[in-house]
């Protein structure tokens, strides 16, 4: 995967129907979706439970594009090797999620998979200061994570700005999850974001039978974002 800037959006497969995983994967990536975004969540670290291994490795035949495995898991570092080898192209852990993030970044790269980092709203930029040389992305959340269709947190716009910043011109996408709608889309762009992940934003009002609706959703938050962008 070669580096830029230009939008991709990530749709959450958390918002997908759960009977029909591989269709509504196809589903999304023939509307023109640049990843595939999978929630793992342990009802622990966050207030809900979703996809071990054996989910995320029967995802990945039907995955593509790119699959970006986002683990809301507390420890972490456990289960590291095992979304990699589940077939994850990305692995995005929590800063907040143990007391070793560099440890745990190293061993996400130990796998040959990128390596993500994720900053709940209430963490502060400088936890990442010094791990920057072992990410391939930060992902700033602009909802607490643990549910889909909350309200996005505006706080994350300006931490956006001031993430994008601090990157410099080193090859680190900027992902957004929470609250991404074409509305809010705009904000996070024009700020340094180029990954938004959207989960109810995408799938509402489609199925796999009417998946012209999630075609049309993706390319309005596309639009929203790249006519944002500076």
């Amino acid at each position: 995967m070669t580096f830029d800037r230009s939008i991709k959006i990530a749709p959450s497969i958390l918002s997908a129907d759960f009977a029909n995983f591989g269709q509504e994967i196809r589903a999304i990536e023939d509307q023109g979706a640049d990843w595939v975004h999978v929630d793992v969540m342990d009802g622990h670290f966050v207030p809900n439970l979703t996809f071990g291994p054996p989910a995320v490795a029967a995802f990945r035949p039907h995955v593509k594009t790119f699959m970006d495995v986002h683990l809301m898991i507390a420890p972490v570092d456990p289960y590291i090797e095992a979304y990699a080898k589940a077939g994850a192209d990305m692995i995005t852990a929590h800063v907040e999620a143990g007391p070793h993030i560099h440890r745990t970044l190293q061993a996400i790269r130990a796998q040959g998979v990128k390596a993500g980092v994720s900053l709940n709203p209430g963490t502060p930029l400088d936890s990442i200061e010094y791990c920057m040389d072992l990410v391939d992305m930060v992902l700033v959340m602009t909802v607490n994570p643990g549910f889909g269709g909350q309200k996005f947190i505006h706080s994350g716009v300006e931490k956006t700005r001031k993430l994008r910043q601090m990157i410099g011109d080193r090859p680190i996408h900027i992902q957004i999850d929470g609250g991404v709608t074409p509305e809010t889309a705009p904000l996070v762009a024009a700020a340094g974001a180029d990954v938004l992940v959207a989960g109810s934003a995408v799938f509402k009002g489609g199925s796999v039978a009417k998946a012209d609706v999630y075609g049309e959703n993706i390319r309005a938050i596309r639009a929203a974002a790249t006519a944002a962008q500076k």
